[in-house]
């Protein structure tokens, strides 16, 4: 049976009664995606030590996942409503179940990168179908609750990662991480397949190739050009081509779909404050998320000195507030506005990210991090709930896979931006903060002081190796490097929030505006 997109984008389904049975399993399906965004992290080390792998080999364990996943969203989206939204998010959660069973035949950490490439191209499949589905499948009045809910599990399914990585590592080998995506795509099939509808753009008369192919090239290379510039930072030639590449690709691709008679993104969505400025909205949450997680991990782990496991269990007050408010932020979204929500949310982001780069110092308690979490994930939780329903308010249905994929690609170039723009910062500041140890310490030589600088982990290594006041002092300018560092780029996130702030105040509609097809 079929859901039918009726002329004036009504919805029409055949399974309306198992729409809420439906939504649990879409839910289990997010979660091989949201899990597999951040449970290798905590995994690095272990793969290290059995795969024999190098610091690059390791950084594209992680990596070739996020770039692939990213670079074809957009297309992935495009042909979810010209074939089938149900159809394709199935033949997603299949690759995805097959490529997490070939780890057990996966003998070399270059093949494993090959792995989390395939695990990628299923992301991209299954990610927009489960939003655009929800989309189609819910009426205006259930939408808010349902595209919440799609919220809550997104973040959570990211945060609970490394908890989840650190207890399978502590009972099973590193494949467990792996192997157990297999049973959970396989429930997800099974309920997907018997309590959703299909759905999918009947007007939609054929896939935009080539638009597909400029979007995808395109945000290869702008991603891969952020993630390098995290690495070796922006200033790098290579870094500034590949980033002027991606604009200039994006840019004929946006040139193209303002001429092309049957463009993949239409164009005509931009003109739709409720759909940019929200997008943009959810951009900066996610890169000041990202940023910001990306160094309390290290925070926890090399300063605190909190073992991996611990380090994860001490962010679970971030899904646990995420589960209580989000529900409260459905509410608040519906009796004040879109914009006054987002905008309260990205407040309460940046009060967080303020208050950390003040209270996180390299002796401060659990209690003070507690509050930044708390901040951080009741600002999450309002702003990414309101911007995800503006996203999917504004479009017309018939375009849902489409405005799926473009929300979650705003999602991913916020978690890369955050990544390389916070971490490039950090690094900096730490190398400045480390700089004068051979004036300090001029018994130690030229390699040491090269191997401390490349990072506060392998400082401590140094300084545990030498041991005595030398590795004491070295520990103890390595930390104060480091939270610098980290202070200033939570203070510059802090920043860019409030600058967010005016501008969704300033130009995001309070009440969602729903865009006509080919109108603005």
């Amino acid at each position: 049976m079929e859901t039918r997109i009726a002329a004036n984008n009504s919805i029409l389904p055949t399974r309306y009664a198992f729409r809420w049975i439906g939504l649990i399993f879409i839910g289990i399906a997010l979660l091989t995606v949201s899990f597999d965004n951040t449970i290798m992290n905590i995994a690095l080390p272990t793969l290290s030590r059995e795969l024999h792998a190098s610091t690059g080999q390791l950084q594209w364990v992680t990596d070739a996942y996020t770039l692939v996943f990213a670079s074809l969203l957009l297309i992935s989206g495009a042909i979810s409503d010209r074939y089938g939204r149900r159809k394709i998010l199935l033949i997603g959660l299949i690759l995805f179940g097959m490529g997490s069973a070939t780890v057990t035949i996966t003998a070399s950490i270059n093949a494993l990168i090959v792995v989390r490439a395939l695990l990628g191209i299923a992301g991209s499949l299954i990610m927009p179908a489960t939003l655009s589905i929800i989309n189609v499948t819910f009426t205006k009045e259930e939408r808010p609750k349902a595209i919440a809910t799609w919220s809550l599990i997104f973040a959570v399914g990211m945060l609970l990662g490394p908890v989840l990585s650190g207890l399978l590592l502590r009972y099973f080998s590193w494949h467990m991480l792996f192997l157990i995506n297999v049973p959970i795509a396989a429930i997800s099939f099974w309920g997907c397949a018997r309590y959703l509808d299909e759905s999918r753009d009947e007007s939609m008369p054929s896939i935009d190739v080539i638009g597909g192919l400029l979007s995808a090239s395109g945000l290869f290379a702008m991603i891969y050009g952020m993630i390098e510039a995290g690495t070796v930072g922006w200033s790098d030639p290579g870094v500034l081509l590949t980033l002027v590449i991606s604009v200039v690709i994006l840019a004929i691709f946006a040139l193209w779909e303002m001429h092309t008679p049957a463009p993949m993104l239409p164009m005509y969505l931009f003109k739709n404050m409720s759909f940019t400025g929200a997008s943009l909205a959810l951009t900066l949450v996610m890169f000041s998320m990202a940023g910001g997680l990306f160094s309390l991990s290290q925070y926890m782990q090399t300063v605190l000195n909190y073992s991996a496991f611990q380090a994860g269990l001490s962010m679970m007050p971030i899904p646990i507030v995420i589960m209580i408010v989000t529900p409260l932020a459905t509410r608040l979204m519906q009796r004040i506005g879109i914009k006054l929500s987002v905008t309260i949310g990205l407040s309460l982001v940046a009060a967080s990210l303020f208050y950390m780069s003040v209270f996180y110092t390299s002796h401060a308690s659990y209690f003070l991090i507690v509050i930044g979490q708390i901040l951080m994930a009741s600002g999450m939780s309002i702003a990414m709930t309101s911007a995800t329903n503006s996203i999917m308010g504004a479009i017309p249905a018939a375009k849902s896979g489409i405005g799926s994929a473009m929300n979650d690609t705003t999602r991913e170039l916020g978690n890369a931006l955050g990544v390389a723009l916070l971490g490039s910062l950090i690094n900096s500041t730490y190398l400045a903060g480390v700089q004068n140890l051979k004036t300090l310490l001029p018994q130690l030589s030229n390699e040491t002081v090269t191997s401390i600088s490349s990072s506060i982990q392998t400082a401590h290594t140094v300084a545990q190796s030498l041991g005595g006041e030398t590795g004491a002092l070295i520990i103890k300018l390595a930390d104060q490097a480091f939270v610098s560092g980290m202070n200033s780029a939570l203070a510059t996130g802090g920043i860019i929030m409030l600058c967010a702030c005016v501008f969704v105040y300033l130009t995001v509609p309070n009440q969602i505006q729903q865009t006509t097809v080919g109108k603005g």
